[in-house]
C-alpha cells in the first residue's frame, strides 16, 4: 500500500529553484533514503512534506492531498525528526516525550487515558530513557537529546517517520542506536520511514529504496541496488564513490 505519493514537487526561493519536479512514492514497510551532495534539495523536500515550505506539485497521503488535512490531523499520521533541537526550557525528558501526544489530546482539560500513558511509557522504554525520565533536557548529551525527541515521535505514533539527518553530529554509538531503534519501529504494521542522510554506508545498510538527487533534480529513484549503481553515484557526486569507499575500507583490513 502506498502511504505517500509525491508528484512533480518543485520549490523555489525567489528566482532559484531548489527542488525541480521531483516525484517518488513511499510504500508500507519501506525505508526511503534521500541522498545526494550538499545543495541537492534533500532537506527542502522534508520541509515541503511537513508543509514548512511553499511548493508546487502534489503531496498525497493515502491518496488525499496533504493540504486538505488539518495540521493536527496530519500530525497524527506523519512525524518529523529535525536535524537540530534548540531547547531553552527546563522540561524533563518525560515531559518532552509526552508532548508527542498533543495532537491526540481531546482537550486541554481532558483526563489522560491509560492508552496515552502506555504509549509514552513504551516510547521511553524502547529508547532506553526510563532511567532519566525526570532529568532536565538541558543537561542531556547530544545522543540523549536526539533519543528524547525520537521517543516523542514514537509516542506520537504516526504512520510515517521523516528523519532529517537523524544522526547528524552524533558519535558512532548513538548513530547505531538511532538507526537500530527506527529499524525496529518500522516493523510495526502500516509504517514507513523517510530519511535524509549524508552517510551512504548507513543509507545502504538500512534503506529499502532510495532517491538520489543533484541540484534539485532526480538522478535516480527505486530499489537500493539500482540507485546505488556506480554510474548514478558518480553522476551525482562527481567522483568515483565506489573507489573511495573501497579505499576507506582498506584502512581497516
Amino acid at each position: 500500500m502506498t502511504l505517500l505519493d509525491i508528484n512533480g514537487l518543485s520549490v523555489r526561493y525567489g528566482d532559484k529553484t531548489i527542488v525541480d519536479r521531483v516525484s517518488f512514492t513511499v510504500d508500507e514497510g519501506q525505508w526511503l533514503m534521500i541522498i545526494g551532495p550538499n545543495g541537492a534539495g534533500k532537506s527542502t523536500i522534508v520541509n515541503a512534506i511537513s508543509q514548512g515550505a511553499d511548493y508546487t506539485g502534489t503531496i498525497r497521503y493515502l491518496g488525499q492531498d496533504v493540504k486538505k488535512y488539518k495540521p493536527v490531523d496530519l500530525a497524527k499520521q506523519i512525524g518529523i525528526l529535525a536535524q537540530n533541537h534548540h531547547v531553552g526550557y527546563s522540561f524533563t525528558v518525560a515531559e518532552v516525550v509526552r508532548l508527542g501526544r498533543y495532537s491526540h489530546a481531546p482537550g486541554i482539560f481532558a483526563k489522560k487515558s491509560n492508552d496515552e500513558e502506555r504509549l509514552v511509557e513504551e516510547a521511553l522504554e524502547i529508547t532506553g530513557l526510563t532511567p532519566i525520565v525526570n532529568q532536565s533536557v538541558l543537561t542531556l548529551s547530544g545522543g540523549e537529546l536526539q533519543r528524547t525527541f525520537l521517543a516523542q515521535l514514537f509516542a506520537q505514533n504516526p504512520k510515517v517517520l521523516i528523519l532529517d539527518e537523524p544522526t547528524n553530529h552524533l558519535d558512532l554509538v548513538y548513530q547505531k542506536q538511532v538507526f537500530a531503534l527506527v529499524n525496529e519501529w518500522l516493523k510495526g504494521e502500516g509504517r514507513a520511514v523517510i530519511s535524509v542522510v549524508h552517510d551512504l554506508s548507513l543509507a545502504k545498510a538500512y534503506g529499502t529504496s532510495a532517491l538520489l538527487l543533484n541540484r534539485g533534480k532526480t538522478v535516480s529513484f527505486g530499489d537500493m541496488d539500482s540507485v546505488f549503481s556506480q554510474g548514478n553515484l558518480e553522476s551525482a557526486y562527481s567522483m568515483d564513490v565506489y573507489a573511495w569507499m573501497r579505499e576507506m575500507l582498506s584502512q581497516w583490513t
